[in-house]
């Protein structure tokens, strides 16, 4: 079976397609019109100039409406389109740990983790084990709970800390998705470039007064 044959089976039955005695009928402002006989429902969306689409077919009897099935089709396919192009591929960012991390490497990675979940980025913390390190699992467990709590505001974890080899990693997702993130973001930037447009003008010098003029002989 082809592709384009698949689609057309998948497509709502339409008009004289609807082969059943009776119907559900919704009139095309939502209107709930009731069980009526297909004949009346194809004579109603005929008498409208609009088509008979099948919207749920598995109801018994199956519910149509009275809609312009064109422009249904055009609408939904537009949003589908949209949605694709608003859609952005979540990447995966990695942020790496020793198990004896000072506190000022430690937030700057934590920072960074933020600024990687703010854009719609998934973060992947690893803690990287030395030598005997490797026997305090617990250590890094504990890291990684602490880590997960200071940007909780940002993210949630989404796979608890594992054993990776000689490593320990945890995954944490953004609270925003990609698009919602870019989004926000541009509508900052629109804000401060408006912000400092505004300052601009207000900053302004005003014109120096003209000294105004006498008929003063000398």
């Amino acid at each position: 079976m082809s592709r384009t044959e698949e689609l057309r089976i998948s497509d709502p039955r339409t008009n004289d397609r609807i082969r059943v005695p009776e119907v559900r009928l919704v009139g095309p402002n939502g209107e709930q019109i009731g069980v009526v006989k297909i004949e009346v429902a194809l004579r109603l969306a005929q008498e409208a100039d609009l088509d008979l689409v099948e919207v749920a077919p598995n109801s018994k009897p199956p519910v149509v409406k009275i809609m312009d099935y064109g422009k249904f089709k055009y609408e939904a396919a537009q949003k589908a389109k949209e949605a694709r192009r608003n859609q952005a591929n979540t990447i995966l960012k990695e942020v790496r740990f020793r198990l004896k991390i000072d506190k000022h490497d430690y937030e700057t990675k934590m920072k960074r983790a933020i600024g990687f979940l703010q854009t719609g980025d998934k973060v992947k913390a690893m803690i990287l084990f030395r030598g005997r390190e490797q026997s305090r699992p617990e250590q890094g467990v504990r890291l990684l709970q602490r880590f997960a709590e200071d940007v909780a505001e940002f993210g949630s974890v989404e796979s608890n800390p594992t054993i990776d080899g000689r490593n320990m990693v945890m995954v944490i997702g953004p609270l925003k998705n990609k698009a919602d993130a870019k989004a926000e973001a541009n509508a900052r930037r629109a804000q401060a470039k408006a912000e400092s447009r505004a300052q601009e003008t207000n900053s302004s010098p005003a014109e120096a007064p003209q000294p105004e003029a006498t008929n003063e002989k000398e």
